[in-house]
């Protein structure tokens, strides 16, 4: 019986597979490659593989140019699956968000800048003939009391896929908490989206958070899903109450499963491109799995001015709408990042992760070119896998440029810092911590490049870099690579 089941299950697999690839290159994810079991359901989870950056040859390439991804959601999605017992499908991982989860111990901006630049190499422990070369920014920190009023619009699904507990009431809690965040001169307006797009909550004043309450209370799941009306909707609602220098922002709740509309990633993406020309950022939340379109709303955060988050849990919900609130607080837009490496010092080098960040090197000064954004007291960190020149007596082994505008501005500002120094073997916790998470994302992306990396050397880089752990977030991830049965 089991072999029938089994057997049923790859042939509807297929159907599905063949029906879908038609028009969309996304790799789609069943519970057959999710580790399959008798109690599994059929689970049509949508990803997409960008595939690993290659190694480049320096004399061939010396610049490298991408934007900076400041989401978290593939980690968070990643800790879902291993949780459950199984391991993430290699489509999910994007290793640049497992890193940048995490927040990193860097200086605080100077003279006036609204991000500040570090560095740091060290040796490859995955590979010892090789080094790593850590890059580092950091937002400005906004005090709370000096955090811009905010204008947002919860914009929340509530179609019938969305009615299980770890959806939309996971959803719930989290903008209950938000709400109780709130200032009294924030505003806030709900809309919901099933089969079609409502207004629940007129745009309300922070200071009556029973009201807007109440109303998150009201929200029930039921009917199909037409997300660009939703979207359409709320960013009327937020133009309409724009506050001038504010933050204005819509908060996409959703498992993303668009059927109603416009709803392919092309066409959301689009219209998500038009929206943000209007000086509304967007933030992303993912819940829940079986029809996870990680993809799509990766997507649209990405072409939204915005961030991509997946919640999992209660202490999530913590993280995202109260630890680091000040993410919701953009102070660098469209950041982008260009090493340009030594011939002299680097043979070949190797951009680990931010495969779908990737730009041309003349998009870097181009100010009409989106990027990603940064937002108060964020950390962004990057990792490169380089190959040295043998007997190379030169210091420096690149110049790391960056540019990225103010909120509020069209131009764009460079910053430069040049990585040098020698290679003494004295590593800080953040260099060691960085290593061991992106030594467990080549891992679980089962990586061409993974070289010697082991389950054993990941915990044993980690548990030498816990002396930064404001929230015990680095803690939590060494009990959760123990936990992972390989």
């Amino acid at each position: 019986m089991k072999h029938l089941h089994r057997t049923f299950y790859i042939l509807f697999t297929l159907l599905i597979f063949v029906g879908c690839t038609a028009n969309d290159t996304s790799s789609f994810v069943t519970s057959d490659n999710l580790g399959f079991n008798d109690l599994d359901p059929i689970i049509q989870e949508k990803y997409k593989d960008h595939g690993e950056n290659p190694f480049i040859e320096t004399s061939e390439a010396p610049v490298s140019t991408f934007s900076v991804d400041a989401d978290g959601g593939s980690y968070v999605n990643m800790r879902r699956f291993l949780n459950l017992g199984q391991t993430p499908p290699v489509a999910s991982v994007r290793i640049e968000e497992y890193i940048n989860y995490f927040t990193f111990d860097y200086p605080e901006p100077e003279n006036g800048n609204h991000v500040s630049l570090n560095s740091e190499v060290s040796t490859c422990p995955w590979n010892t003939e090789h080094h790593l070369m850590r890059i580092g920014m950091k937002g400005k920190t906004i005090p709370e009391a000096q955090l811009p009023n905010s204008n947002y619009v919860f914009l929340i699904d509530v179609s019938g896929s969305m009615s299980s507990p770890d959806k939309l009431g996971v959803l719930k809690s989290g903008f209950k908490t938000l709400t109780d965040n709130l200032k009294d001169d924030d505003k806030i307006a709900i809309v919901t989206y099933a089969g079609s797009a409502g207004v629940l909550l007129p745009s309300t004043s922070g200071s009556k958070k029973d009201k807007i309450k109440q109303a998150i209370d009201m929200l029930g799941a039921g009917g199909s899903t037409a997300g660009a009306e939703g979207i359409i909707t709320a960013y009327k609602i937020a133009e309409e109450n724009f506050i001038t220098d504010g933050n204005n922002r819509v908060i996409l709740g959703s498992d993303g499963d668009f059927n109603v509309g416009p709803s392919s990633t092309e066409e959301l993406v689009k219209l998500i491109e038009d929206k943000r020309e209007t000086g509304i950022y967007l933030t992303v939340l993912g819940v829940g799995g079986g029809n996870l379109n990680d993809h799509g709303m990766e997507q649209i955060a990405n072409k939204g001015n915005g961030n991509y988050e997946y919640i999992d849990n209660a202490k999530q919900i913590q993280k995202v709408f109260t630890y680091e609130l000040g993410k919701l607080y953009t102070v660098a837009k469209d950041s982008k990042i260009q090493i340009i490496f030594n011939e002299n010092k680097v043979s070949s080098y190797r951009l680990i992760g931010y495969e779908n960040r990737a730009l041309n090197d003349e998009d870097f000064e181009d100010d009409t070119k989106d990027a990603g954004e940064i937002g108060s007291s964020q950390t962004i960190t990057a990792l490169y896998e380089v190959v040295l020149k043998d007997n190379s007596i030169e210091n420096m082994f690149a110049t790391f440029d960056f540019r990225y505008k103010k909120p509020n501005a069209s131009e764009s500002i460079p910053l430069t810092h040049e990585i040098n120094g020698a290679i003494d073997n004295t590593y800080s916790e953040n260099m060691k911590f960085a290593t061991a998470v992106a030594g467990f994302g080549l891992m679980m992306k089962n990586s061409e490049y993974k070289g010697e990396v082991s389950k054993q050397m990941v915990i044993d880089l980690a548990n030498t870099a816990t002396t930064f752990d404001p929230h015990g977030f680095r803690k939590e991830f060494i009990e959760l690579v123990e936990g992972w049965n390989e």
